[in-house]
């Protein structure tokens, strides 16, 4: 017996808006966050556009303490706790810094890298032979598992406390991770989900690889074009999503809000064999891990309502249409919705599949499926596969909404899918 998996909290921090109530409301009228960035230009970017969640210095004060916030150079660390603690909070879970610890809430909550703006400062004070003035947080805020070791902190989590790292697989991977551990009765609870810091050192290495489009510096909000015949490479994006994931049982028993639920899901890796690389995926390798997610739902591929894709607005998006297509043995009229967040808050990196599960579970819960915008030019080959229908341009309202996969596909050909369904009881 395994026990069901339900989502009683959620919390984001997104370049369209901070806090659930607010992204909900942007998601659904096709809001985007993208920005043009000066200082991008100024450092000779060819992409000057990207996604950064839009805080003020009072906002952050809410999430940590002066002390906390004083040199803190972590804007991914404070993304996730800001998401984290919203999760916390949402779920009705209370913050008591004199509590004993929780044994039974732990967290799994991914980052793809750790303040590397902490880490450019502590290096230039290290060669200029300043050791002496990192300050006590250096270590905390540039070591991979800062996030989780906050988090942990901040909310007294006594279970599992760890970060897990898959590049663009992260977010997703980590919801996986949390699921599977309540599942097996090791925890009660599982705050998971996924941050990632912003700027130029963060950013400059995709633009050199030429992945980040350039076409778009004036016309920011037109920037991110997923499946568009029109899309010239992904736009940069940042912050974080957390959603708190409980035992069915316990989260009846103290009359919790109860999102959704977690059906199940798949994670593997391609090998970098085949059509896989190191920045490619390995179209076997994705098509198995959407079935075996399918399988381990126990659903069938037809109950698929609507896939929250990876969708990045490269050359791959294509591919990774065919792949749904292939793994589900669906096309046509007979696809399922499916749309991409990035087309409003650019490619989030590692906590781009936590953030996206939160929109998911929110038009999963509300019902509604967001639109994914800048695509009234659909590409021509997905076009030849799956109804541009199938695609929404505008905010669709449904009050039969049941079944959403989500995936998510990373640098190093590795791959996650999720299956969220409706909570019906």
């Amino acid at each position: 017996m395994h026990e069901r998996v339900v989502i009683t909290g959620l919390g984001v921090t997104a370049p369209n808006a901070v806090g659930t109530a607010a992204f909900t409301e942007a998601i659904k009228n096709g809001v985007s966050g993208i920005r043009f960035y000066k200082e991008l230009e100024a450092l000779n970017f060819s992409c000057c556009v990207g996604g950064i969640p839009p805080l003020s210095e009072e906002l952050k004060q809410l999430y940590l303490s002066p002390l906390q916030l004083k040199n803190f150079n972590s804007n991914g660390i404070l993304y996730g706790c800001m998401a984290g603690i919203d999760a916390w909070k949402d779920a009705g879970l209370s913050i008591n810094e004199n509590s004993e610890p929780d044994w039974d809430s732990g967290t799994v909550f991914g980052t793809g890298s750790s303040s590397v703006e902490k880490l450019r400062e502590s290096f230039y004070k290290i060669d200029a032979g300043h050791v002496k003035t990192l300050g006590s947080t250096a270590v905390s805020q540039t070591m991979l598992s800062g996030i989780s070791a906050y988090l942990g902190g901040i909310l007294g989590l006594g279970n599992v406390v760890t970060t897990n790292s898959s590049a663009c697989s992260t977010g997703t991977e980590a919801i996986l991770m949390g699921f599977e551990r309540i599942q097996s009765g090791k925890a009660k609870r599982m705050l998971v989900g996924g941050c990632s810091d912003d700027g130029p050192y963060i950013w400059g290495g995709f633009d050199a690889m030429k992945v980040m489009t350039y076409k778009h510096n004036t016309t920011p909000e037109d920037a991110s074009r997923p499946m568009s015949a029109t899309a010239s490479g992904f736009v940069p994006g940042s912050g974080a999503g957390a959603l708190l994931l409980e035992s069915l049982e316990t989260a009846v028993e103290r009359g919790a809000t109860i999102y959704g639920e977690v059906l199940g899901g798949a994670m593997n890796a391609g090998g970098q064999r085949g059509t896989g690389s190191m920045t490619a995926p390995n179209n076997e390798a994705v098509q198995r891990c959407i079935k075996s997610a399918v399988e381990n739902a126990g659903i069938h591929a037809g109950e698929i309502d609507l896939i929250n894709g990876h969708l990045t607005a490269t050359i791959k998006d294509v591919a990774e249409i065919n792949n749904w297509s292939k793994a589900l043995n669906r096309k046509g009229n007979n696809f399922p919705f499916i749309h991409s967040l990035k087309s409003m808050t650019g490619h989030c990196l590692g906590a781009a599949g936590a953030i996206e599960s939160v929109a998911a579970v929110m038009g999963l819960y509300h019902g509604f499926i967001f639109p994914s915008i800048n695509c009234e030019d659909v590409h021509p080959d997905i076009a030849a596969i799956i109804s541009t229908e199938k695609i929404p341009q505008k905010l669709i309202k449904t009050n039969t909404l049941q079944v959403i996969a989500k995936a998510s596909f990373g640098f190093g050909d590795i791959n996650s899918c999720i299956i969220f369904k409706k909570y019906n009881g």
